[in-house]
């Protein structure tokens, strides 16, 4: 392919081969764009975010994997490893964060503009390999019984990984043995998962509607269906019970009022002469006894009050002449006539 290049490059009639190559004769560099500030000993690369930091300026988060147009460019030396410096602009704002190399930690360290996401543990804990440092290295290359025990313990570590060895193999035999199998099983599997996930989508889009919401809806739980059941409102009586009561109150009712309730009746006696009923006067004995017949025979007269319906008391201040009567009771008796 550099061969191809080399020669599909267009030469024009003009150029001098002693110039050098074509580049140098036109004043450009190999790089193009890339190269526009090689003379302050930056160059633009792709750089790809090591790990998620959060951006200081926007506040952004941004993940592992990102790439940038970044400058780099050389800021010192670790004994014989280079450092290098990359300056790019986040995508999200205006802010540029810089980032260098650490050979000593085989690691990136933020400069500025950023900051780390701190999601690193301690390799040991669950049992990565982790490389020898430095100091390990020299103690085993100088001291010959430092390096016995180092092996001895190597040789210990092993022999307690090899049942945990046996049963992963043993396992990866048994499940992906018949690869065809193991994936048809999956597949399977994720196409009834993928049917319930469109069946529960239905279900929420419809409750959305009918409800006239416009949020997202999460996954039913067991403590949600209790907690729904508690404060759901409804009658301790069905439609059935209610009206069965309401046809025994009305059986049950007597038909006339009762008046147990009724406040005690004044009973008042009226005059006479309210009645239009003058008494004569007695002028012998004869009279007094014709008289004293008469008013055997008279008719007597009471009078009966309504029993009050509502819950207002009687004015006491009324006499009991002053109540008006309802309703008037005669009994006449036996005998003859007033004529008499």
């Amino acid at each position: 392919m550099g061969e191809r290049k080399g020669q599909n490059l267009y030469y024009p009639p003009d150029y001098d081969p002693k110039a050098g190559g074509l580049n140098k004769w036109q004043g450009t560099h190999a790089l193009r764009e890339r190269a526009r500030k090689i003379h302050l000993g930056i160059l633009i690369i792709r750089f790809e975010m090591p790990y998620n930091i959060w951006c200081d300026g926007c506040k952004n988060h941004i993940g592992m994997g990102v790439r940038y147009n970044a400058e780099k460019k050389k800021v010192g030396m670790y004994y014989s490893t280079p450092v290098y410096q990359f300056r790019m602009k986040c995508h999200l704002c205006d802010n540029h964060f810089e980032i260098k190399t650490d050979p000593q930690n085989l690691d990136y360290e933020i400069v500025s503009g950023a900051r780390r996401q701190e999601n690193r543990w301690d390799p040991t804990q669950n049992e990565q390999i982790v490389p020898e440092t430095k100091e390990v290295q020299r103690k085993l290359f100088d001291d010959a019984m430092y390096k016995l025990e180092h092996g001895a313990k190597d040789t210990k570590a092993a022999e307690e990984a090899k049942p945990v060895l046996g049963r992963l193999f043993q396992r990866n035999d048994s499940v992906w043995r018949d690869d065809f199998e193991a994936n048809s099983r999956l597949r399977a599997q994720f196409r009834t998962r993928k049917k319930e996930l469109k069946l529960q989508e239905e279900k929420d889009n419809a409750l959305l509607v009918r409800s006239s919401l416009a949020v997202s809806l999460l996954p039913e739980s067991d403590n949600d269906r209790r907690m729904a059941q508690l404060m759901r409102l409804h009658s301790s009586k069905t439609i059935q019970e209610k009206d069965k009561e309401r046809r025994n109150a009305i059986l049950n009712r007597p038909v006339l009022p009762s008046t147990s309730s009724c406040k005690s009746t004044i009973v008042t006696k009226l005059e006479p002469k309210s009645l239009g009923i003058v008494k004569r006067s007695a002028t012998s004995s004869g009279k007094e006894s014709s008289n004293h017949s008469m008013e055997q025979k008279r008719p007597k007269v009471a009078t009966i009050v309504a029993p009050e319906t509502n819950d207002e008391q009687p004015d006491a201040s009324k006499t009991e002449g002053e109540i008006r009567p309802q309703l008037l009771l005669c009994n006449y008796g036996s005998g003859s006539s007033d004529s008499d």
